[in-house]
This record gives C-alpha cells, structure tokens and sequence, in this order.
C-alpha cells in the first residue's frame, strides 16, 4: 500500500478527524490524532447519517456497530406549523436496498469511531490543542502547551468551523450572521414520534425532531428569524421558556415536546465561505474547515465523512502526495459548494409568512407528493445515491 509507514498527524478527533484516521490506519499509515479537549467527546446532539455518509460507515466496518446504536428513518415528512397538518412525506422506505438512513445521537458515533480507529493503531492524544500551523516538508504544527510536532508527512486540519490549519492556508475570513439563531435539545419520547425526520414549517421559523436511538428520545432543532446576533457555537445555554415562547403558535405534538424541554442550547447560524483552497505543503483540509454549511439539509457530518473517505483513497492511489491532494480537492469541492449552497437556500422554503403564499406552496408541495411521489424522493438522488467508495 502507498501509505505504509506514512506518518500523518489528524488535528481534531470529531467525526470527520476519526473517520479519516481510522481509513488511513486501514491504508497502513502511522496516524495521530491531537484533540483539544480531555477526553473524546461530542459537542451537541442527534444528526441524520444519510445514504451517502452511511456508505462511508459500512465501507470503515462499522456498519452494523451503526444500526445497533442509531434508529432507521422510515421518512421525512414537511408539516403545516399551525395544527401540523401533514404537507409532505418523503418515503424513505422506497430507497434502493443499499440507501440506509439513519437517526443517531452524534456521541454514539464519536464513541464507535475512536474504538475503531484506536483498535486499528491510531495514537489519539488528548489536551492538545494546536496554536498555529506551518505549511510545508515536513509541516509544523505549534501546540499551545510548548510544544511542537514536526515529524509527520501531512497535517490533516479537521478542526472545524474556527480552523487554526485553515488560517495556515488561506487566513482568516469574517463569516456573516444570517439572521437566524437554532436551539438545539433533545427530550423523553412522550408523544410517541414516529421514526420520521418531521418538519414543522412557520412564520420566520421551523422546527425539525427525530427519534434516537431505540426510539426514547427525541432530538429537537428549531430555527428562528431574528436580527439581534447570537455568538456562534453549541456551548450557549437558553432558558427554554424562550424556545416555547418563539414556537408558541406551533401545533401538533410540537406543544408537548417543548413542554419537555428542561435544557436547551442556542447559537447563531452564520455563513461561511467555502475554503478557496484545500491543500498546501503537507496540509490538508475536510469537514467544517474546508466548506462549514447551515444545518437545513442535514449534511454536514456526511460530508466530512466522505472526505475523510476521498481523502484516504486519493493518497493511497498516487504515490505523489501533492497530486493525491489536488486530485481530492478536485473531486469534492464542486459537490461540496452544491450541497452548502442547498441548505443555504432551504430555509426560506420553510419559513415562508405570507400566508397566501405559504398556502399555494404548500398546496403544490402536497399534489407534487400525491400525483409523483417517486419523482418528488428522486430530486435527491444527486445527494444520497452518492458513493465515494465506489
């Protein structure tokens, strides 16, 4: 194998870092993993694992330790926000056999990815936090406890929106609040939700829930229109009365769920630029740190997953580092910019106020489903029949 014996140095050990340590240690490179915090945790909640990160899942062995631990989506499923009077239903049942969808807590899948990155012989080190990164053979990375690690042959930066690698390659870009803030809980399964990814769509705001796991819980993310700025990040706490009072116009079993809520996050929505450049001198960039996207299509963790996928194949197939790299940015930045730009413009289709309007969408959302319900599941084929394993 080309990797064998390579030494690589992954900065940030969330699901995108993992997964492509875990498929370059399977490729036979020496792999590291530096993570900031003290132990290998997740940041936030539930997340939608979609055919085309799922592949991904089943091509790293962990396909089955995935089902054990997530729950099966039978659908995805638009409501009227007012009485949650059903406007479309997207059958994911009628995938193709090898389209799995999967609801899981994003902690699960951090867990099943360091058990099998660390069995197949990657060294995670914890409380390391990197201060600065230095393109070139080797890179240099400075850690802000003194040291310094220079003996890899690649620095691959999966460390997020806020990228310290990023900053190396192309420096820094101010990213600009979209004028729309997410709170993000997760509460008992009392109203029996369906395995459903269910959109409540409102004024200004929507809210989207799916069950974890075997079904206990249920994850909660509502959006909402507002000008004052709230700081980006998952670690801001709200007081859910807040959360109740923005959707309080909201029916269907949205009511009781709120009624649940006894702890909630809050944070901004701001867009990022795509990162005009993915690679330098022994540098790397995937995930959030290359094409940070708005959460309304669900794919931000299938996309670091297939670049973790991507980025692993190209180097194994070139023995020609900097060509493996351009030949990775070449094959994921177009997608990449389709799929940021999708969620990007998903959030006025729910959030539409005039009711005149949000009553002639929605008509036509629910004959389009009626008359070709196949053709209406189709439109995404571009996104989940993806496979990079292929």
């Amino acid at each position: 194998m080309t990797l064998t014996g390579r030494r690589i140095v992954v900065v940030g050990g969330g699901i995108g870092g993992l997964a492509a340590a875990l498929a370059l240690s399977l490729r036979g490179a020496e792999v590291k993993v530096l993570e900031q915090a003290e132990t290998i945790r997740a940041v936030g909640a539930g997340i939608q694992i979609s055919p085309n990160g799922g592949r991904v899942i089943q091509a790293l062995g962990l396909g089955g330790a995935l089902a054990s631990r997530s729950c099966p989506a039978r659908a995805v499923v638009l409501r009227d926000y007012r009485a949650g009077q059903e406007v479309l239903r997207l059958d994911l049942t009628t995938l193709p056999a090898d389209q799995e969808y999967h609801f899981v807590h994003r902690a699960d899948l951090v867990d099943l990815l360091a058990e099998r990155a660390r069995a197949a012989g990657v060294q995670i080190r914890l409380l390391q936090k990197v201060a600065a990164a230095e393109p070139g053979t080797p890179p240099r990375l400075a850690l802000c406890n003194g040291d310094h690690c220079g003996d890899a042959a690649l620095v691959i930066g999966a460390d997020g929106l806020h990228s310290v690698v990023r900053r190396a390659l192309s420096g820094g870009a101010a990213p600009v609040f979209t004028g729309q803030v997410a709170w993000r809980a997760i509460v008992p399964n009392d109203v029996d939700h369906p395995p459903e990814a269910t959109v409540h769509m409102g004024p200004g705001r929507h809210l989207v829930s799916y069950p974890l796991g075997d079904g206990a819980a249920v994850n909660i993310v509502a959006a909402e229109e507002r000008s004052a700025w709230t700081p980006e990040g998952w670690a801001h706490e709200d007081d859910p009365a807040n959360l109740a009072n923005a959707f309080s116009g909201f029916g269907g079993f949205v009511p009781d769920l709120l009624k649940r809520v006894d702890r909630v996050g809050l944070w901004g929505l701001f867009r990022h630029p795509v990162a005009p450049q993915w690679h330098g001198d022994g540098i790397a960039l995937l995930g959030d740190a290359a094409h940070p996207t708005l959460p309304f299509l669900a794919q931000g963790a299938n996309m670091a997953l297939e670049d973790a996928w991507t980025l692993a194949a190209c180097l194994d197939a070139d023995p020609s580092q900097p060509s493996a790299l351009a030949r990775y940015q070449h094959l994921r930045k177009h997608r990449c910019r389709r799929i940021v730009a999708a969620a990007t413009g998903n959030a006025w289709k729910y959030h539409l106020a005039n009711p005149l309007i949000r009553g002639a969408a929605h008509l036509g959302l629910g004959l389009a489903g009626r008359v070709a319900p196949q053709r209406m599941l189709r439109q995404f084929d571009w996104l989940y029949g993806h496979d990079v394993t292929a």
